[in-house]
């Protein structure tokens, strides 16, 4: 029976990339303020699993469940309320900074203010970048670019894959309080990262993947 505490859950989750086991009989649960940290090695799985729990890709076994139901079940639903940043950022890279969180927010029902847009590109490390093509961008400022989103997004549940990479000690310290306002809100963040996250006040669980 699922706990009804329980917002997000996997149940029995195996994972096989290239005739590969990664993982096996996995278990997890989240509840609303709280962060799950996926560690491991390169290759261990961490992002098959966050791909499985957002129903992006498939598990060999085991149930993916939000809310408790199984989200196969409630996929309009879930998307709705899931912001998913993978490796590759999904922006657009004909549009600037500006225009791309413009975008999103449209596409999320929100009308916005110029103002907050520019704050969250401001806070991420992009102030003087916000009209400049994507296109034109390096790589780490791509990937600032659709991290502002988390500035804007009214989704419960961020699952962020490796959010830290190519980000400074300040864009680093101002992300951490982001998940922390997020979380001290009722919000939910599944994390890969390699570096230990301190986030004040907010309780981060671990899960290794060997």
């Amino acid at each position: 029976m699922t706990d009804p505490g329980v917002a997000l859950g996997g149940q029995g989750l195996s994972c096989v990339r290239d005739g590969r086991l990664l993982f096996h009989q996995l278990d997890l649960q989240l509840q609303a303020g709280q962060i799950l940290q996926i560690e491991g090695s390169n290759g261990a799985g961490k992002t098959s699993l966050l791909r499985i729990l957002c129903g992006l890709s498939e598990p060999r076994e085991g149930t993916v469940r939000w809310r408790g139901d199984d989200i196969r079940s409630c996929r309009q639903d879930f998307h709705r309320q899931l912001l998913y940043i993978g490796h590759n950022p999904g922006i657009k890279l004909e549009l600037t900074p500006l225009e791309n969180l413009r975008f999103f927010q449209a596409l999320s029902g929100q009308e916005g203010s110029e103002n907050d847009r520019l704050n969250a590109l401001e806070l991420i490390g992009l102030y003087g970048y916000e009209d400049v093509k994507v296109g034109a961008l390096s790589a780490g400022q791509r990937r600032r670019a659709a991290l502002a989103r988390l500035w804007l997004s009214r989704a419960t549940l961020w699952m962020l894959d490796e959010p830290f990479t190519a980000i400074d000690r300040q864009g680093i310290g101002h992300l951490e309080a982001r998940l922390a306002d997020h979380v001290q809100a009722g919000g939910l963040v599944v994390v890969t990262s390699h570096q230990a996250l301190t986030v004040a006040g907010c309780p981060v669980q671990p899960l290794h993947l060997q």
